[in-house]
């Protein structure tokens, strides 16, 4: 994926990734609610995302169904290796670092992270 994509398209991802193909009525219904955004409004974001080439629709009748051309797994991948990139230099350290001493991470976080340094190293 070329095109970054914005906090209210990656919203309509999430949608999408949820649950595909639907089409933009039933993104609406499905976007959370707290947005209060409208049907245009779903169909403007879908149309940046057309234009990105992030998802991709099909023609049913009258209206159009929307599926995603990106998998949730590697678009987190890519925005994760941006923001590391950008902020730490590439390495991981010094964000698990930068997390460690403002208190972000909790005892739960810690203990998931020595299972998966256990589980890397076998």
């Amino acid at each position: 994926m070329t095109e970054r994509i914005s906090e209210a398209e990656h919203a309509v991802m999430e949608v999408l990734w949820e649950e595909s193909p639907l089409t933009a009525q039933e993104v609406t219904e499905r976007v959370p609610a707290d947005r209060g955004w409208s049907a245009n409004t779903v169909k403007t974001l879908l149309g940046r995302l057309l234009a990105k080439n992030v998802i991709a629709h099909e023609e049913e009748g009258r209206r159009y169904r929307y599926r995603p051309l990106v998998a949730r797994g590697d678009y987190v991948v890519g925005e994760s290796r941006k923001l590391i990139d950008r902020l730490f230099g590439g390495r991981l350290t010094p964000l698990v670092a930068h997390l460690a001493e403002r208190d972000a991470i909790t005892d739960q976080d810690i203990a998931e992270i020595e299972a998966l340094l256990k589980e890397l190293k076998q």
